[in-house]
Parts: structure tokens; C-alpha cells; sequence
């Protein structure tokens, strides 16, 4: 085995419904939503440290070390198996932070992945699932490495098939804090649950995006400029918004027309992580 992989893949998500219904006694909210791959995401590199610690190459990436998912990963990875072997970790970031595309989860589990390949550990799916819902809640749903229906707090996944749409993804230049959204009093929490059928990328709703779109007027203009190609909708708690189209070409010729206070991107949808087949 290699010392070192070179470009490990971090695909972001798209949540093509979140609703949420309802609030545990722990203050945590209940969820039923549809999570979607693409073909756009953060890259990692790992090598072996002989030292047995864990480290990041930290250039160009605007992350405190205390809030660095991968770090935390790589060192619960570390704690947890036992473990003498050490690792570098180099992050190539281009999911927008703060966007709702998931990008600090699929950089955790990609860690996960990796390092226990790396590392020789043979942990199976399951164990590497369970461990990285202790980071966070998106985590597992990267660590299975489907497409899934989503319930409990998002951990509990079914996996599904969603037609491999198109998505035109663009950015506000604003970061949404999904602590706020989710704390906001006038954000419904009664959605009436729904069994998994026939999903749609049209089916149901993002209940964020009401309580967002008054709080963050960039997002609004986001969803109203995205609107006339289609029906637009917000991911997870925000800020970026997507719409979906069922060709490429299509997609492309409406991010050409992106007024320039947005960034965004065009990607294809995944029903399989491209890390599946490493576990």
C-alpha cells in the first residue's frame, strides 16, 4: 500500500428536502430529508507521520485547528482504534463554509475513510458510521456513501435511488449559522412525516428556508434570481440555493448568466460516494 493518497475526494451535498418534525426533550430536531451527492467537493491528502501525530498542512485553508473536522476525526480515529500510526493531512477547500452543502461533514468522513485504509485498521462501514456521528450529524450519511432518506436527527438512513439530475448550486456572500436558523422561534417544527415513496427532486419543501430567507435578504434575491430557471431551493440550513435542470448544457448556460455578486457551479448528482467501494 502506498504511503500516501494523493487528492481524495470530499463531495458536498445537496438536501433535496429537509422537513423538520418536530424537537426532542434534548433540544435536538427531528428530521425527514433527502440527501444527494455531486460531483463538486473538497480534495485531502494523507501521509504517514513516523511520529505517530497528527497533523495538518495548514496552508490556504482559513480553518481554526480547534475547528478543523478533519483533525478532530483523524485524533477520535486515533483514540478510538488504538492505534500507533500518525498522519499528515492537507485540505484543498472549495465548498463554500457555512453554505449548507455539508462541506466540514464529507471532509470528516472522507478522513475517516482514508486513514483507516491508510492505517490498516479494517474497520467496517458500520463502526466508521456510529464514530463519525460523534462529530456530527451528516457524517454517517458521506460514510455509507448513498443516497438516503433521512430521519431521527439525520442519522438514520434508508438508502434510495434520485435521478442524477443537473444542478446549477450558487453562493450569497453571506454564511448562514444553522445554530441560529434552528433556535429561530418562528421556524415550524410540525412537519407531518412522510413514508419514503416515490421522491421527485420537486417532492416537499426546505422548512429552513422561510425563517432564512427573512433574516438574510441575499438569499432571497439568491432564490428569486434562481427561480426563473426553475423551482429553486435552499440546502440544509443555508446559504447556498440550487435548482435543478436535466441537462448539463442547460445548467451551464444559466450559471453564465450568474449576476456577479453570487459564485457558483454546476454538478452532476451521485447516488454512490466515490469512496463506497473502500469499505
Amino acid at each position: 500500500m502506498s504511503a500516501s493518497f494523493l487528492g481524495v475526494p470530499a463531495p458536498a451535498k445537496l438536501n433535496l428536502f429537509l422537513h423538520v418534525t418536530g424537537r426532542r426533550p434534548d433540544g435536538y430536531h427531528t428530521l425527514q430529508s433527502l440527501f444527494t451527492f455531486i460531483d463538486y467537493g473538497d480534495a485531502l491528502d494523507f501521509s504517514i507521520e513516523p511520529d505517530g501525530q497528527v497533523r495538518r498542512d495548514g496552508e490556504g485553508v482559513d480553518i481554526p485547528e480547534q475547528d478543523d473536522l478533519c483533525l478532530k476525526a483523524a485524533r477520535l480515529l486515533k483514540q478510538e482504534s488504538g492505534t500507533a500510526a500518525g498522519a499528515r493531512i492537507r485540505l484543498h477547500k472549495r465548498i463554500p463554509v457555512g453554505g449548507g452543502l455539508g462541506g466540514g461533514s464529507s471532509d470528516a468522513a472522507t478522513t475517516l475513510i482514508a486513514l483507516n485504509r491508510l492505517w490498516g485498521l479494517g474497520w467496517q462501514r458500520d463502526r466508521l458510521a456510529v464514530l463519525g456521528l460523534r462529530l456530527g450529524a451528516d457524517v454517517p450519511v458521506f460514510i455509507e456513501g448513498q443516497a438516503a432518506f433521512a430521519e431521527g436527527v439525520g442519522e438514520q438512513l434508508t438508502p434510495c435511488r434520485v435521478p442524477e439530475c443537473w444542478y446549477l448550486v450558487a453562493c450569497p456572500p453571506v454564511a448562514v449559522s444553522t445554530r441560529e436558523i434552528f433556535a429561530a422561534p418562528e421556524l415550524t417544527r410540525n412537519s407531518i412525516p412522510v413514508k419514503m415513496c416515490d421522491f421527485s427532486v420537486g417532492f416537499g419543501r426546505n422548512d429552513l428556508q422561510p425563517v432564512v430567507v427573512r433574516r438574510y435578504p441575499q438569499v432571497a434575491s439568491l432564490l428569486e434570481w434562481l427561480g426563473r430557471w426553475g423551482e429553486a431551493r435552499m440546502t440544509g440550513s443555508g446559504s447556498c440555493c440550487f435548482v435543478a435542470f436535466s441537462e448539463g448544457s442547460d445548467a451551464r448556460k444559466a450559471l453564465q448568466q450568474l449576476p456577479p455578486e453570487y459564485t457558483g457551479f454546476v454538478a452532476r448528482g451521485m447516488n454512490q460516494h466515490p469512496l463506497r467501494g473502500w469499505l
